[in-house]
């Protein structure tokens, strides 16, 4: 591969990314960052087809126009009435403009009215909520909003700040503390870098960086001497080559994955789709026979036009999307009260649905801080003498205090640190430095003596030590010794500490001034560990979490050691730990076998997330994300509930459909639970409207057969499934058994149709009943209203009171209760289906009084048909585990 071709590799094409990988996903690409972190800089340079003087204009030119601006963004946007119009087009907006269509045909401009109310909301509100997304992408672009310090012939004295938009592949920049960093680099020279790359890998700690080759990086984000758009310098000074700009960079990718479309479906949408897609099968078969049977029989087909008409008005669930909106309305300000804030409505659902919990360890299982956990000395004993050592250390240092200096300080009492301060005075000190990574300082003692005492890594403060503290006094720090003092650290690097060494010298004769050459010929008393520990509460939310069918899964950039500790600390079983170098060389098809089994996946970037989570959703699982960083923004949209923090990062914030004011699991938990609740509310009136629908189509046809009349009036027909609708709006508040908030809920396109296809014909057959009485018992044959007055209160009636048995899988009112809402709208439809023959409406719809003999029919047969389908329900819960 030539050097312009490698460096192409890099690159993304100036117009679009179409077909072009990520990434994480473009082997091809990863070789190619590695290959560059594996040669030294002159050769690094050289595949950069650069030179050290920088670009010349002609160059800078060639690759501006092949490779376009530095900008993470750039996509042309659909124009707004596209983008209106796709969302239009879907089955249930469809359904309801059709419905709109036949409302007009029946004359009822009204209702015509209110659905095309009802899809103008869908369509606005969907196109809003998803317009977010270029808002995300508009809060990466200001990160990296800044200018760079670049290397150019042309520029006065050969350098100069310019724009990071104008940078390309093969610039030379300066890097200075403070400084964002422009593109993704290959570092040529550093002196003292530290990097802060949490934007994408989720480490907290900062990162030093090297110039020289890296033949031990296992991916690019780990190599150290690679720089990354996004991250920012803490410290030091470095050259570097321009390896990859725009949305090739790893930051450009999460710009595009947050401005891309959501996932492809969500457990709620589908279903929702499903459902949809049943009812207008089933009405497209019904309506036509309805309407040829009394056609042909009844010889009016007008009158058959609009009578089939209504029942198709009748047969569809007009009213799903505001029980549905009204549901997961009433959710949300349930679950607000419980500190969960949601975004997306339908996420609601997709929240009780979650099987699979993919989460971070930082800030979810631990508390996001360091605080000194062990104080030991070198055999691994704890040491207060230790302790106190590295107090004086980190208290008399001058310096800026780092997290591992202020966890030494806050661990130790405040009585205990006026004493310290109080005994010891400061003489001098030797600052940190990159180069020795540790720091010293020198202090008086109460005899008044000097003593040096020095923190810092392991390797290093070892390196100037010469005898070692026991419990038999001091020892020469000979090969056996420190062979084993090198073992303690490293046993506590296993558990998951970061571990600093402390050695300690008495400084004869005393003197005024002290330097790096009297950091020899220490005492190496102890080491320190430092960790992020475990929330109290993450142990007992797992196995909430555990205990209601949902498992849990860490997706962490942090290194597999850490992770683990902190797995076996809050309780995860880890049968298998999978990391970011070990998923790039899997097959999908390997992976879909390993995340099965495997609860931590650590050393990821942002797209080996997203990766996982795909592969957990194409095994069918409900997948819910849980993260706070830039990196976490395309896990979060890939997911089926992205959920973030109200401490989180902008862009996560942006991407998340909930979110949650504190970052626990056990507020996840009890969101969760209401999130099943609303959805069980929703699953009661498709179950009670697709079986008692059903039911009255299998009616419909055989009246319509058997009489010689209409077994109710159109307008009739329209009254009667308004008032059952209106009647099942109060079922968001209706109570939900605890034993369906136990487990997952999703969807069950199977259990529905069971319901469809057992209850409704429970209900067709009560409403023969009620025929064969009026026809033979009561002798309305011969009065065709109130033949049809009485199946109208009939099938109001029965309709809306079988939903005291279907709201519930164990017996009603007995062992389960609705709510008082649901009740009092129920009793209260119910009575005014049997007002309404007698009130001065009557007329105007076709009713008259039924006779008094009606009314005892009707209570026995009402009172027939619930405990039959009780008795059937029951049965079939205890057969097939209908629920």
């Amino acid at each position: 591969m030539s050097n312009n071709n490698a460096l192409a590799g890099l690159m993304r094409p100036r117009n679009g990314t179409r077909g072009v990988a990520t990434p994480a996903h473009d082997p091809a690409r990863a070789r190619l960052l590695l290959q560059l972190a594996r040669l030294d800089p002159p050769a690094a340079l050289s595949l950069c087809d650069s030179r050290l003087e920088g670009l010349d204009a002609a160059q800078v030119e060639q690759r501006f126009e092949a490779h376009g601006q530095n900008v993470v963004g750039g996509e042309a946007a659909a124009p707004w009435y596209v983008e209106i119009a796709r969302r239009v087009v879907n089955p249930l907006n469809l359904l309801l403009l059709a419905l709109a269509v036949v409302s007009i045909l029946t004359s009822d401009l009204v209702g015509a009215g209110i659905m095309t109310v009802m899809v103008a909301v869908a369509v606005i509100v969907g196109y809003v909520q998803e317009s977010k997304s270029s808002r995300a992408v508009a809060a990466l672009r200001s990160m990296v909003s800044n200018t760079a310090l670049v290397r150019r012939p042309e520029l006065p004295g050969g350098r100069g700040e310019l724009p990071i938009e104008q940078l390309v592949p093969g610039d030379i920049v300066h890097l200075a503390a403070g400084d964002m960093i422009p593109a993704d680099l290959r570092l040529l020279a550093a002196k003292d870098l530290f990097v802060n790359q949490s934007s994408l890998t989720g480490e907290s700690m900062p990162v030093e960086k090297f110039a020289g080759a890296d033949a031990q990086a296992g991916a690019a984000l780990e190599a150290r001497n690679l720089c990354f758009m996004g991250c920012n310098v803490l410290s030091g000074s470095a050259l570097a080559v321009v390896a990859a700009t725009g949305r090739a960079t790893t930051f450009g990718a999460l710009a595009g994955a947050l401005g891309a479309p959501r996932a492809p479906s969500t457990s709620f949408d589908r279903g929702l789709r499903r459902f949809v897609g049943l009812m207008l099968r089933f009405i497209a078969v019904m309506v036509p026979l309805v309407f040829v049977v009394n056609g042909v029989l009844k010889g009016d087909w007008l009158e058959a036009l609009m009578f089939s008409i209504a029942v198709a008005v009748g047969l569809t669930p007009e009213m799903l999307p505001a029980i549905v909106t009204f549901n997961l309305a009433k959710g949300a300000l349930a679950m607000a009260r419980k500190d969960v804030i949601v975004k997306r409505l339908p996420a609601i659902q997709n929240f009780g649905a979650i099987d699979v919990l993919c989460t971070d360890k930082t800030g979810t299982l631990t508390q996001d801080k360091v605080i000194l956990e062990r104080h030991v000395d070198a055999a691994g004993a704890d040491n207060e003498h230790v302790l106190e050592l590295a107090f004086l250390n980190s208290h008399y240092q001058t310096g800026l205090k780092n997290l591992l200096d202020i966890a030494v300080l806050e661990s130790v009492g405040g009585v205990e640190t006026h004493r310290l301060a109080a005994d010891y005075a400061l003489v001098d000190e030797v600052p940190f430095d990159f180069e020795r990574r540790r720091m010293s300082v020198v202090v008086r003692d109460p005899e008044g003596r000097h003593l040096l005492i020095s923190k810092g890594a392991v390797a290093e403060t070892l390196g100037i030590c010469t005898h070692v503290a026991g419990v038999d006094g001091e020892a020469v720090l000979d090969a056996d010794r420190l062979a084993e003092v090198r073992q303690v650290a490293h046993d506590l690097n296993a558990d998951g500490f970061r571990v600093i060494a402390v050695g300690v010298r008495e400084m004869t004769p005393p003197r005024e001034a002290y330097g790096r050459d009297d950091e020899r010929g220490l005492t190496l008393v102890g080491f320190m560990a430092f960790l992020d520990p475990p929330k109290e509460s993450a142990a007992e939310a797992i196995r909430v979490l555990n205990q209601h069918g949902i498992a849990v899964k860490i997706l962490t950039g942090d290194n597999d050691i850490v992770a683990r500790h902190v797995c076996r600390l809050v309780g995860l079983n880890l049968q298998r730990v999978l990391t970011g170098p070990e998923l790039d060389v899997m097959s999908d098809a390997d992976l879909a076998d390993a995340v099965r089994e495997t609860q931590l996946f650590a050393r990821l970037n942002p797209q080996q997330k997203v990766r996982v989570i795909e592969t957990l959703r194409g095994q069918g699982h409900v997948v819910g994300f849980l993260g706070d960083g830039i990196n976490d923004g395309p896990a979060l949209r890939a997911a089926d509930v992205g959920i973030s923090v109200d401490t989180a990062v902008d862009i996560a914030k942006e991407s998340a459909d909930i979110i949650l004011l504190e970052k626990s699991l056990a507020v996840l938990e009890e969101g969760v639970q209401e999130g099943r609740r609303v959805f069980g509310n929703i699953l009661k009136y498709i179950k009670m409207t697709a079986s008692s629908n059903f039911g009255n189509v299998f009616s419909v046809l055989g009246a319509s057969a058997l009489l010689p009349f209409l077994p109710m009036a159109p307008i009739q027909l329209l009254i009667n499934n308004l008032m059952y609708d209106l009647s099942m709006t109060t079922i968001a508040t209706d109570n939900v058994d605890d034993d369906f908030v136990a487990t997952p809920r999703r969807w069950e396109m199977g259990n529905i149709a069971r319901y469809m296809f057992v209850f409704g014909p429970v209900s067709s057959l009560f409403d023969y009943v009620t025929f064969g009485v009026m026809w033979f018992l009561l002798g309305l044959h011969r009065h065709p209203v109130l033949f049809q007055t009485g199946w109208f209160i009939e099938s109001l009636l029965s309709q809306t009171l079988i939903v005291y048995v279907i709201r519930t899988a164990r017996v009603p009112f007995l062992q389960s209760n609705p709510s008082l809402p649901l009740l009092v709208s129920t009793a209260g439809f119910c009575l005014l289906g049997m007002l309404l023959p007698i009130s001065p409406l009557a007329p105007l719809f076709g009713f008259q009084t039924m006779p008094q003999s009606y009314w005892l029919y009707l209570a026995a047969i009402l009172l027939a048909y619930l405990l039959l389908a009780q008795g059937i329900k029951t049965l079939l819960i205890r057969r097939i585990g209908l629920n």
